[in-house]
């Protein structure tokens, strides 16, 4: 009976030791799981093309700059969720503080692990903005052949996960951007 009961002793021991390193294991997969797939990164926003239409400009006289941007705009969603935005709006401006037009972001949603595309009309102006321009800083780009500009937007929205955890991301953009005014082309794009 001494070693049947020792058997037995030794039987539970080995149980206790599965059952442990089971529990440890399974630790150790929920954690990995957590910090990789449950961590929620804030999505982010850049211009991929622009196009120009309807180009005017004089740089004699009131000097003053008009276009039409076609900005293709990618919201890129890093998370095991997706994206939901709200409408918003992209502002373009000249010299870093006159903001000479304004495009519609329609509200959308950036799929898992995708990036969303979409289109925006923005009308560029430097007449009547309200805003002042540097008229001799504005005279010596347009006489240069290139216009600077920059583009900003913020996409409020929610990230979800697993239809459970919802938080509030903002995704963001700054780029700037070089309009060749002869080729009425933009050649240099840089988004940060």
């Amino acid at each position: 009976m001494l070693e049947s009961e020792k058997f037995k002793s030794r039987q539970n021991r080995k149980c206790f030791a599965y059952i442990i390193a089971g529990v440890v294991f399974q630790t150790i997969i929920i954690l990995v799981f957590a910090l990789t797939v449950m961590r929620i990164k804030t999505p982010s926003a850049r211009l991929r093309s622009v196009t120009v239409d309807n180009l005017n400009y004089s740089a004699s006289g009131s000097p003053f700059f008009s276009m039409t941007l076609n900005a293709e705009i990618a919201v890129k969603n890093k998370n095991f969720g997706h994206f939901k935005f709200d409408h918003s709006t992209a502002n373009v401006s000249y010299n870093g503080n006159a903001v000479v037009g304004y495009g519609d972001i329609i509200k959308g949603r950036a799929k898992a692990r995708k990036t969303k595309k979409m289109t925006v009309t923005i009308d560029v102006t430097s007449i009547n903005t309200g805003v002042s321009v540097d008229t001799a800083k504005l005279s010596n780009e347009l006489n240069s052949g290139n216009v600077t500009l920059t583009s900003l937007a913020r996409l409020r929205g929610k990230v979800t996960l697993m239809k459970v955890m919802k938080k509030k991301k903002t995704a963001e953009m700054n780029c700037t951007m070089t309009v060749d005014l002869k080729s009425k082309a933009v050649h240099i794009l840089d988004c940060e």
